[in-house]
């Protein structure tokens, strides 16, 4: 890119360009753009041929289409507006830099493998045609980096590396929402387009209803969700967590996944409800809570150091794992007709609201690729494509964990066993009937193995095994015994 001319630069904007922190509070880019003294120009780009970025599925592009039309209205109450463009970012950002005059260019860093890449070469270019880049830190508690161990090596384990983190500073406080945003509108640029230009929002069908009904993407609905959960949910995070009947979770992975909460906030607020007794948390679900949190911050870390987290097994010796072509299974758990009810309920609430109970996320998981033998980046392909918080790192991180090819993972022989899970964190069936209606009806007892159940109740429940709830698809004693010896086959061979 040659250098650019250099007018007065005091009378131009600074370009802010927004990607996965859709917020005005605690927008670190933001706040540096302000304290600049000229006008800013909020952008969003749509650049989505960039070929080194995952594109993401159709979950997460509802959610953004959500988000940033409600970025447009909170910066309409200051008089801006967030100009959307499409089209490669080099070109986008250069045709802008050229029509306005801008020499300053901020943004919030990502911390994918494609998106570093992007934003590393599109800095090197601009700062050679003499513009002045900068980037923050807005999504995470500590860079990725930032944690190392005593040999500066990065961590593979979680305890030691949250311990680490712990030690070596508190979280930044949170920093409020500007009171005025200066602004100058745009010259229209050929690369200009329309939120409803981005197609974000499905069509033919609109499947979007039961994710609208769950959640209010944008930065208004992060704080009414984190405020709603520190006082009624909080106090009961450390047990009721597990029990995907009970709405004690945050469900504050989709905001802060799309950056419409900074973690330093939530952080603060949730020691704060703690501190003042307004929550009525005792300190050991404080303490679980903030460890949830720690988790997606060592998912970063890894894929800092590991940046094909997704599609490379973390352990090298998994790489002999055999798995099996199995796309009957893959479509039966697609689409939560496994005969396994926990499991199904599962499938059945990531389709309807693009989300699910993390428990849940490891029982299926767990099912995919324990019992069915499916190789685990087709189950995170999955999530990628249904989950409205598809994330690159805790996704990743997650199903390597579940798959035991992953860092601080779950030992091989750990398979979990769908039908206890069931009982023990559904035993009222509640998460069940809600997802899996066709067999409300059956008796608690049953509802978790209703293979089991006599034809007369289920008869009388409605349900008919094979015709409108499907027979469990393979046998849980012979599908671990495989699975094992699977394993088992694979440790001999690494030991070779």
């Amino acid at each position: 890119m040659p250098p650019l001319p250099n007018p007065d630069i005091s009378t131009h904007p600074v370009i802010l360009w927004f990607r996965q922190d859709l917020r005005l509070t605690d927008n670190p880019a933001l706040l540096e753009a302000l304290a600049q003294g000229r006008p800013v120009l909020p952008i969003f780009i749509h650049d989505d041929e960039a070929p080194q970025i995952r594109q993401i599925g159709g979950a997460s592009r509802w959610w953004l289409g959500q988000s940033l039309r409600a970025l447009d209205d909170a910066l309409a109450k200051f008089k801006a507006r967030l100009h959307i463009y499409r089209g490669p970012a080099q070109d986008v950002l250069a045709t802008l830099c050229d029509t306005t005059g801008a020499r300053q260019l901020f943004w919030n860093r990502r911390h994918d493998a494609g998106g570093k890449a992007q934003d590393t070469a599109i800095k090197a270019n601009f700062q050679a045609a003499g513009v002045d880049v900068r980037s923050f830190n807005a999504s995470l508690l500590y860079e990725p980096w930032e944690v190392r161990s005593l040999a500066g090596e990065p961590y593979k384990v979680f305890t030691p590396f949250w311990r680490s983190a712990r030690a070596l500073r508190e979280p930044a406080p949170a920093r409020p929402a500007p009171d005025a945003i200066p602004y100058l509108p745009p010259p229209h640029l050929p690369f200009a387009a329309t939120l409803e230009s981005l197609n974000l929002h499905p069509t033919q069908p609109d499947w979007s209803g039961g994710l609208a009904v769950r959640f209010q993407p944008g930065e208004a609905g992060a704080k009414a969700r984190l405020a709603q959960f520190l006082e009624k949910h909080l106090q009961n995070y450390a047990t009721g967590r597990d029990f995907p009947g009970l709405d004690a979770t945050s469900r504050l992975s989709p905001h802060l996944h799309f950056g419409e909460i900074s973690p330093q906030l939530v952080w603060q607020a949730a020691q704060d409800a703690v501190a003042s007794g307004r929550s009525g948390a005792t300190p050991k679900d404080l303490e679980k809570f903030l460890a949830e949190m720690g988790w997606r911050e060592f998912s970063y870390h890894l894929q800092h150091y590991y940046p094909d987290l997704a599609t490379r097994n973390f352990q090298a010796r998994f790489d002999g794992f055999r798995f099996v072509e199995n796309a009957a299974g893959l479509r039966a758990w697609q689409r939560g007709l496994t005969g396994y009810p926990i499991v199904d309920a599962g499938m059945r609430e990531l389709w309807q609201t693009g989300y699910m109970h993390n428990r849940v996320r490891m029982i299926a998981a767990s099912f995919l690729i324990k019992h069915l033998m499916v190789d685990w980046r087709m189950g995170e392909a999955w999530f990628w494509d249904t989950l409205c918080d598809a994330d690159s790192a805790s996704n990743a991180a997650s199903w390597q964990w579940v798959a035991g090819s992953g860092a601080d993972a779950a030992p091989y022989f750990r398979i979990f066993n769908p039908i206890l899970q069931g009982e023990k964190f559904d035993a009222d069936g509640a998460y069940i009937a809600r997802y899996v209606p066709e067999l409300a009806g059956l008796p608690a007892r049953f509802l978790h193995q209703p293979w089991l159940a006599p034809a007369s109740i289920l008869a009388s429940a409605g349900v008919r095994l094979g015709e409108n709830y499907p027979r469990p698809i393979v046998d849980h004693d012979h599908a671990r015994q495989r699975a094992l010896a699977a394993f088992q086959a694979l440790n001999a061979a690494s030991a070779e």
